[in-house]
């Protein structure tokens, strides 16, 4: 009886595992796709001889920024990769809002420390006080690794068109303020490899944040296949 009992216990550690794996990799990758935000045009191409649609989508243009060390950050460094974006500022004094985030944004760089596809920006909407010395204490604060959580900073109307224009921030997301001149995101937003919006994300709600860190997991399993 004891011998079944443990045979039994060896073949569900053993199942157990598979099964899982198994899970994953039909329900994680074949079933459970992100959606791709801004389709701006569809594309005919021929395929064995058939017409197949290939949508376009909105991606992230192109931009330079200043990070917290003083270093010019150029969008063609996070060329391949997935990054998480959000919008802040470090004088902000409501504890619920930006601190918050920074912390959930700190959970996120603990858990992909050590995979150079994933990134963390962290974009001054406050950058004629936020300069590199001021962001460098902030980001010391929250233990951001400088090579993979950068803290950018630079012209007030470039960070302004591009978090509009480029990220939407307006279109994914509330904001605690309409003002054009200065606007307070409280959302993450997930980019793609390709520099595709795949995602906006509550960063004040740790379910939410919750559900970033496992799409993230998704999309690097996609850009794999």
């Amino acid at each position: 009886m004891l011998k079944k009992y443990k045979l039994g216990i060896l073949l569900i550690l053993i199942v157990c595992p598979i099964f899982v794996f198994l899970f994953l990799q039909f329900f994680g990758r074949n079933q459970y796709k992100l959606p791709i935000y801004y389709p701006v045009d569809v594309k005919y191409k021929d395929t064995n001889g058939r017409k197949v649609a290939d949508t376009v989508y909105h991606t992230i243009p192109a931009f330079s920024l200043t990070d917290q060390q003083g270093n010019t950050f150029d969008s063609k460094q996070l060329g391949g990769k997935i990054y998480v974006v959000d919008f802040f500022f470090t004088r902000c004094g409501n504890p619920d809002f930006c601190p918050r985030m920074s912390n959930e944004l700190k959970r996120v760089q603990e858990i992909f420390k050590d995979n150079p596809k994933v990134k963390i920006l962290s974009i001054s909407v406050d950058p004629t006080f936020d300069q590199p010395d001021i962001l460098q204490r902030y980001a010391q604060k929250y233990k951001a690794n400088p090579g993979q959580w950068f803290f950018l900073t630079g012209d007030k109307t470039a960070i302004y068109k591009l978090a509009f224009e480029g990220f939407k921030v307006n279109a994914g997301e509330e904001t605690d303020t309409v003002n054009p001149d200065f606007f307070h995101a409280l959302n993450f937003i997930l980019i793609d490899a390709q520099g595709r919006v795949r995602g906006y994300y509550e960063g004040i709600n740790k379910e939410a944040v919750d559900k970033l860190i496992l799409e993230m997991n998704i999309l690097l399993t996609e850009n794999t296949n």
